[in-house]
C-alpha cells in the first residue's frame, strides 16, 4: 500500500509542478473562459435576453447560465492538455518507463487521471472566484456542492484525453485531433444554450447534443452549483468515464495497444 501512495504522490506532484512552471498554460486556462464570459456573452444576451431556464424556473442572466459550461470548458481543455503531455511523454520515453514499473498499469494511469483532475479543479475554482469578482456569483453552498461534480467530470474528460493519447503516435498529429474533439463536444452541448433552444431550430441537433457526454458533464456541474443533483447526468458521466477508461487501458495494453506498436 505504501508503494501505491508513493506513486500517487509522485505523479500528482509532478503534474502540479509542471502546471506551476507552465505559467502560460495557467493564464490561457483563465483568459479563455473570461473572454467568453465578458465579451462573447454580450452578443448571446442580446439574442436570448433573460429566459426561464430549467431546472431553476427563475429568471437568470445569460452570464450566470454559461458559467457551468465554461467550467466544463476548462476541464475539457485541461483533459486535452493532459493528453498532449502524455503524447510528449511517449515520444520522450518517460511514459514507457512509468508503465514498466512493478505497480499495476491501471493504478498508474488512474494516478495520471487524478493528477490532471486536481489541476483542472484548481483552475475552475480560480475562474469561479474571478467570475464572482465580476459580480457573477453562485449560491454560497454551490461552491462546495460542485466539488464532487468537478471530480467526476474531470475524471471523465481526463479519461477521454487518456484514450486519445493512446491512439496518437506523434506529437504533430495531436493538434488536429484535439480540435476535432474539443469544438464539436463544446459547441454541440448545453454549455452555451439550453437544449430546448436547440430543439426550436433542429430536433435532430437537440438529440445529438443530448447524447454528448460533455452535455451531461455541464449539467452535472450546473445542478451542483445550484445545490442540486441531476441523477441522469450523473449516470451518463459515470458510464462515459467507465467506457473511456476501459478504452484507455486497452490502448495502453502492451499486447494490444500503443506500446506494442
Amino acid at each position: 500500500m505504501t508503494a501505491y501512495l508513493v506513486a500517487l504522490r509522485a505523479i500528482v506532484l509532478r503534474e502540479m509542478l509542471r502546471f506551476v512552471h507552465q505559467r502560460s498554460r495557467f493564464l490561457s486556462a483563465l483568459v479563455r473562459p473570461l473572454v467568453w464570459l465578458v465579451i462573447f456573452a454580450a452578443g448571446f444576451r442580446a439574442a436570448l435576453g433573460v429566459s426561464i431556464i430549467p431546472p431553476y424556473q427563475t429568471y437568470i442572466t445569460y452570464e450566470v447560465y454559461i458559467v457551468p459550461g465554461l467550467c466544463g470548458m476548462i476541464q475539457l481543455f485541461n483533459g486535452m492538455q493532459s493528453s498532449l503531455s502524455l503524447v510528449y511523454d511517449q515520444e520522450m520515453g518517460s511514459m514507457r518507463l512509468l508503465l514498466t514499473s512493478r505497480l499495476p498499469r491501471t493504478w498508474l494511469l488512474f494516478c495520471k487521471l487524478l493528477a490532471g483532475t486536481a489541476v483542472s479543479i484548481l483552475q475552475v475554482y480560480v475562474f469561479l472566484a474571478l467570475a464572482a469578482a465580476f459580480g457573477i456569483a453562485m449560491p454560497p453552498l454551490g461552491y462546495l456542492y460542485v466539488l464532487p461534480a468537478l471530480v467526476l467530470s474531470g475524471l471523465m474528460l481526463g479519461a477521454l484525453g487518456l484514450l486519445i493519447s493512446s491512439t496518437i503516435r506523434q506529437l504533430e498529429n495531436f493538434a488536429g485531433v484535439m480540435n476535432f474533439v474539443i469544438f464539436p463536444m463544446f459547441f454541440m452541448s448545453s454549455a452555451l444554450y439550453p437544449l430546448w433552444k436547440m430543439a426550436e431550430s433542429s430536433p435532430l441537433l437537440r438529440d445529438i447534443c443530448a447524447a454528448n457526454p460533455f452535455t451531461h458533464a455541464v449539467e452535472l456541474i450546473r445542478f451542483a452549483l445550484y445545490e442540486s443533483v441531476n441523477l441522469w447526468a450523473l449516470i451518463w458521466v459515470v458510464a462515459a468515464f467507465a467506457v473511456f477508461l476501459v478504452g484507455a487501458l486497452i490502448g495502453y495494453d502492451p499486447a494490444r495497444g500503443l506500446i506494442r506498436k
